[in-house]
């Protein structure tokens, strides 16, 4: 039952995210949580998915985040950055997104998007599903990720050993990328006007100023959860933008414009579908599957990433089935793992970099997870001839 439930509610969300991604994720997860729970219990469930302060600053900081790109663009705190990476368009879709990964903000890819679509070019699903795919490249190797420290450490691993054989997954999957991706946005980055070397520093100083209250407050403070730091740096950032920018009075002006509201309730229906689904009993029931292992193991890895479209709660069950049987990880056979989470992750409806690049172009949903799929199904393929020989 519960099988048949994941797959219904999974068949409502993607029928219903062209229309509203946070309303087909508050469905899903009603359709998921009646039909593996009881209907009392179903507000304790959803209560509990909410009352983690941490989830409660990431919906806050999910709404914080498109204000803060707004104000740079209101400003013109950015054009400045996009004039200043080498190259052509292409070259841009590559490094911006990019770059802003490597911002340890939740729904980052909010800061790339308003840059690409300044660059234009493609239409708005290409233009997503671009943001998406280049944003989590570094992330494959950077040593602040933490889906690759947690990774790490479940698996008993140094965490530079591990980034070693990262790295031939990041090259291989920007090289997919820039095959399957890049092709629509051929020719010169449009001239950026403004944007000169005092107002650059600002809007640098806007984006730097999040992650560094966010480390500093970790470190020093004694908070709830760790994303209450996230929000605090998010406050500022968004104060120093306005101030450096257009200004306090603006700030209506930008609500009306980015409707900040859309971004947070998508984090309220990402959270709610996940606590319906570790609720149903479906991640022991994938880990019970009874296939050899490679397959049980790579099938689990892309179930999981696409089930809870986080890549950490993915390798927090998979990698300890895989060493309950008393196999062995080294470097290699922890990277094809990794990438199997990673993928899955990366095509579910529940990540919320997808789900707020979809919403920032309104772009459709569907539509750009079609884009999507041909790169993600050949380095599937890769991940797949790798494991079978190595797990």
């Amino acid at each position: 039952m519960a099988w048949a439930a994941f797959a219904v509610s999974l068949g409502l969300l993607l029928a219903l995210a062209q229309r509203s991604l946070w309303l087909a994720l508050v469905l899903g997860a009603g359709v998921l949580g009646l039909w593996t729970s009881p209907p009392s219990a179903l507000p304790a469930v959803f209560a509990r998915a909410l009352a983690d302060p941490g989830v409660l600053a990431l919906i806050y900081a999910a709404g914080v985040i498109p204000l803060i790109g707004a104000a740079l663009q209101a400003g013109d705190l950015l054009s400045g950055l996009v004039a200043r990476i080498p190259g052509g368009r292409r070259t841009a879709y590559v490094v911006a997104p990019a770059l802003f990964g490597l911002l340890p903000v939740p729904g980052g890819a909010l800061f790339s998007a308003p840059i690409l679509e300044g660059l234009g070019g493609g239409k708005p699903e290409e233009r997503a599903a671009a943001n998406v795919w280049f944003r989590h490249i570094l992330l494959l190797f950077y040593p602040l990720s933490a889906a690759l420290i947690t990774g790490a450490k479940l698996a008993g691993l140094d965490l530079w050993t591990a980034i070693l054989w990262q790295l031939p997954w990041a090259f291989f999957l920007l090289l997919v990328g820039g095959v399957f991706l890049l092709a629509p946005f051929s020719g010169e980055k449009p001239r950026a006007g403004g944007g000169g070397s005092g107002r650059l520093g600002w809007g640098l100083a806007v984006l730097l100023l999040a992650p560094f209250l966010d480390l500093m407050l970790r470190r020093t403070a004694k908070l709830p959860a760790p994303e209450v730091a996230t929000a605090f740096g998010l406050t500022a950032a968004l104060l120093l933008a306005l101030a450096a920018g257009p200004g306090f009075p603006a700030l209506p002006t930008l609500l009306r414009k980015t409707q900040p509201w859309r971004f947070s309730l998508i984090v309220v229906g990402v959270f709610l579908y996940l606590g319906a689904f570790q609720a149903s009993g479906l991640p022991q029931a994938m880990a019970a599957l009874p296939f050899p292992l490679a397959l049980l193991i790579l099938g689990l890895s892309l179930l999981m990433g696409l089930a809870t479209g986080r890549q950490q709660a993915a390798l927090s069950v998979v990698l300890p089935v895989y060493l309950a049987g008393g196999n062995s990880l080294d470097g290699l056979r922890f990277s094809v793992i990794y990438q199997a989470c990673y993928l899955g992750y990366l095509l579910s409806p529940l990540h919320p970099c997808l789900a707020v690049s979809v919403e920032y172009a309104r772009a459709r949903f569907v539509g750009t997870w079609r884009r999507l799929l041909p790169p993600s199904l050949v380095a599937l393929g890769a991940v797949l001839a790798a494991g079978l020989l190595l797990l």
